[in-house]
């Protein structure tokens, strides 16, 4: 790896939150001007209205910035890309529409020093609109559609130290390059990420950590709406194949989980047939309407 820390963002029609990201990086965190890093945009939709005003903005930055087009498929999942094409030791991803509170990045570095080649996942609190509110953590409960509900652990935020965590929403996450766990390469549409990769990263050794100074703002409204793919039935299809694809079992009880939740959320029918080809998909055809 040539360099020793990559941030990178996907992008579907968000011009304005890749400029206002990106240019905060570099305008706000010290740490930059100190170490070799480099930007990344992952543009989702390079031929909409924004992709070319993204491009000319990262043709605007002399070096240190890079476009990437993807097209091959619309996912929350393609932040997969950010790792494959990192040229740093450590890599961080973050929405397009993000924040990260200044000395968050050096954090980040210093618990990298303390723990080499490091198998964990880490995160940072989100803090809210008012700059005050804070999540810590998702807690693993199903609820909005979602597995997952913010959660704060004051107690342990208050110490200041790194601490473990169940999950986390994916606005900001980060691992050393080299023991990125990825996502399914089946996944599609939006969601299904929260937890699953969490639970990767435990099952190969490593935790899901909360760094108390890693802190980052998210913007949530969209007055303009959601550009991107946006439909009920491929977060269930990836709950399914990545739980499918940790337990190799369609009795765990996690893969239950995800049927017993959605099964009042959409026909009968359809959730049958979303679980069975996910079945037939990752465990392989006699596991196909078992």
């Amino acid at each position: 790896m040539s360099k020793l820390l990559t941030i990178g963002m996907a992008t579907y029609d968000d011009f304005d939150g890749v400029y206002f990201t990106t240019q905060a990086l570099r305008m706000y965190h010290d740490i930059l001007k100190n170490i070799d890093y480099e930007i990344l945009i992952i543009d989702n939709n390079p031929d909409g209205k924004h992709g070319q005003s993204v491009k000319n903005m990262v043709g605007w930055m002399h070096g240190n910035c890079k476009y990437i087009p993807y097209n091959s498929k619309t996912s929350t999942a393609i932040r997969d890309e950010i790792f494959r094409n990192s040229s740093s030791k450590y890599t961080v991803s973050i929405d397009c529409h993000v924040f990260i509170k200044n000395g968050g990045l050096d954090a980040l570095l210093h618990y990298y020093e303390n723990n080499p080649d490091c198998k964990d996942i880490i995160q940072g609190p989100m803090i809210y609109d008012d700059q005050t509110s804070y999540s810590t953590q998702f807690d693993p409960i199903w609820r909005g559609d979602m597995f997952g509900v913010w959660g704060t652990n004051k107690q342990a935020y208050d110490t200041g130290e790194p601490f473990e965590i169940p999950m986390m929403g994916l606005g900001l996450f980060s691992c050393e390059t080299k023991n990125w766990l990825g996502f399914n390469e089946h996944f599609k549409g939006f969601g299904g990420e929260e937890g699953y990769i969490h639970e990767k990263f435990r099952r190969n050794g490593g935790k899901a950590i909360c760094l108390p100074k890693l802190e980052w703002l998210h913007r949530f409204n969209r007055p303009e709406g959601v550009k991107y793919r946006l439909v009920l039935e491929d977060r269930i299809w990836n709950y399914f194949i990545g739980w499918l694809e940790i337990t190799r079992d369609p009795n765990d009880i996690m893969v239950l989980s995800i049927y017993n939740y959605f099964r009042n959320r959409i026909p009968k029918e359809s959730l049958d047939n979303i679980f069975n080809d996910a079945k037939k998909l990752i465990l392989g055809d006699n596991y196909a309407n078992s």
